[in-house]
């Protein structure tokens, strides 16, 4: 990368996201003007904590985790080059663990390297995976339940349900678990999950869901793991169709298109003598006086009576709605 080369100072800000709207709006004259050369440093998403017009100035660099070869390649460095570890007499016989706890940070590596040689006081420091383990209380996974890994996560978590595989769902979900995550979050998105992505591929999914969330609500963890696991796997499993959620976002698409059309007369409610008179509701056909309990006659306004905004997918449920559909229907889905 490029050194930047700047006339003008720089003014470097670590954790911009602290800032406020309106401590970030006050930047916007002097970086627009050129007076500071801005340098921004934050470990959230700045597409969410940095205002737009302060973002759409600068240019975004993503900063990854560190790759295993280059956590070893620090790790060999410090033992070899850092003074107090010269010292001390240490056999690095496995270094897995540190690498695995480290998640791909340079510091965090270093910081558990310290604990683990402060914490043996003989003559000879011996470093293995179960010393590691040992030393390390808490496990240090990287998980902000305020920040970016707490939407990378469940993301991650409802892409593997939607894409049906329940061995990565349950891992993503045991992430967020063991950091600490409110389990009635993950319950909740379950339900949105059922709703959304399996729906009337299988209806009962949502009734799965919403015991499952009523259930987390009323034992808590760490019982309600066993109820989120089952329905994670039951709901991973599951056939899937999105077709409720296509025809809802059509529908509503063709509202905000063509406004409140008129309704047919004949579909009006008309608790009055003048409205029954003006015809509301005069041609209307009861469908239970009809065969079948079904009698055709248009439902939608003239102008959108064309319209089809639910169309069912290729799945064993919803293969038999369209069958009935196309018994009522003819003239729609045929």
């Amino acid at each position: 990368m490029d050194f930047l080369v700047t006339p003008n100072p720089i003014l470097f800000i670590d954790e911009i996201h602290r800032f406020s709207k309106a401590q970030q709006d006050s930047l916007l004259a002097a970086v627009e003007k050129g007076t500071v050369t801005l340098i921004g440093a934050t470990t959230e998403n700045p597409s969410f904590e940095v205002i737009s017009p302060l973002l759409s100035r600068c240019q975004v660099y993503v900063l990854k985790a560190l790759e295993k070869e280059d956590l070893d390649e620090l790790l060999t460095y410090a033992l070899t080059q850092d003074y107090y570890l010269k010292e001390r007499n240490i056999i690095l016989k496995e270094r897995e663990a540190l690498i695995s706890f480290c998640g791909g940070d340079a510091r965090k590596l270093l910081n558990i390297l310290e604990l683990v040689v402060s914490a043996q006081k003989g003559a000879d420091v011996v470093i293995d995976n179960e010393t590691v383990r040992k030393e390390l209380q808490e496990n240090p996974l990287m998980y902000d339940k305020d920040g970016e890994q707490h939407y990378d996560i469940i993301s991650a978590m409802i892409k593997s349900v939607r894409g049906s595989d329940p061995n990565a769902a349950l891992y993503y979900m045991a992430r967020m678990l063991v950091g600490g995550e409110d389990p009635k979050f993950i319950a909740r998105r379950l339900l949105v999950l059922a709703s959304e992505d399996i729906g009337l591929a299988n209806p009962n999914a949502m009734l799965i869901a919403n015991a499952c969330f009523d259930i987390v609500h009323k034992i808590g963890m760490p019982e309600a793991r066993i109820p989120l696991s089952e329905c994670v796997i039951y709901l991973a499993t599951s056939p899937k169709s999105n077709s409720a959620y296509l025809a809802v976002d059509s529908a509503l698409a063709r509202v905000h298109e063509t406004g409140n059309l008129p309704i047919p007369l004949y579909l009006r409610n008309a608790p009055t003598k003048l409205m029954k008179d003006l015809d509301y509701g005069k041609d209307y056909k009861y469908a239970h006086d009809f065969p079948g309990h079904f009698v055709e006659q248009e439902y939608l306004p003239e102008e959108i009576k064309e319209d089809i905004f639910y169309r069912p997918q290729a799945n064993v449920q919803e293969i038999k709605i369209v069958e009935r559909l196309k018994t009522w229907w003819q003239r729609k889905y045929s």
